[in-house]
């Protein structure tokens, strides 16, 4: 058998990653959501910085409550509301449940490095979950909030487009392909050991 150290690697078994996989999750899900402030705290500075830097005329201010992004920005609802502007909430968990996914593979699997690959899985989701704010804030005042308050973003029609194709892709794939990459490429040699012992 190999061994790391003084530890020996038991030959892994498919059926009893599964288990354990689907054991870990109630508790990566718990931990996620319950401490969701701290852990999507460094997506709201990256998300705060990118809209400050790129949408500097359209943000205002950029807050966070929770897992809650606010966008407050420059433009208005439309005719009759001239003291109000418009505001987008964005809810950082819909672009981050990832990260409970790759913890419990990552719990799972039991390797040796298994607390620097949590460090590193986190570090490579950040950037999915403020990605994934900031599309949905970009398409909420470019699309949906309706063409008094889009045409005030200054977006041209090319603009809007990528707009919507960033936020599928930040709601249905990101999220959900970039945890499973991250784990293959942490896990190459336990996927090897998976395969010859399955």
């Amino acid at each position: 058998m190999p061994r790391t150290g003084t530890r020996i690697l038991r030959p892994p078994r498919l059926s009893a990653f599964v288990l354990a996989v689907l054991a870990w999750l109630p508790a990566t899900f718990a931990a996620w959501y319950f401490a969701s402030p701290l852990f999507m705290w460094p997506a709201a500075v990256l998300a705060e910085v990118v809209a400050r830097t790129g949408f500097g005329d359209i943000v205002r201010d950029v807050d966070q409550s929770g897992a809650t992004l606010t966008f407050a920005t420059a433009l208005r609802p439309g005719t009759g509301q001239a003291e109000a502007f418009v505001s987008v909430d964005v809810n950082l968990l819909l672009y981050a449940f990832g990260m409970p996914l790759l913890a419990a593979l990552i719990l799972a699997a039991r390797e040796p490095a298994w607390k620097r690959h949590l460090l590193v899985g986190y570090a490579v989701l950040i950037p999915v979950a403020a990605f994934g704010a900031l599309a949905d804030f970009l398409k909420n005042v470019a699309i949906t909030a309706g063409p008094a308050v889009a045409s005030q973003t200054g977006f041209a029609a090319g603009e809007r487009e990528a707009i919507v194709f960033s936020f599928q892709l930040a709601s249905l794939i990101l999220p959900a392909i970039v945890p499973a990459i991250a784990w293959v490429l942490m896990h190459r040699a336990f996927l090897e050991r998976l395969r010859q012992h399955s």
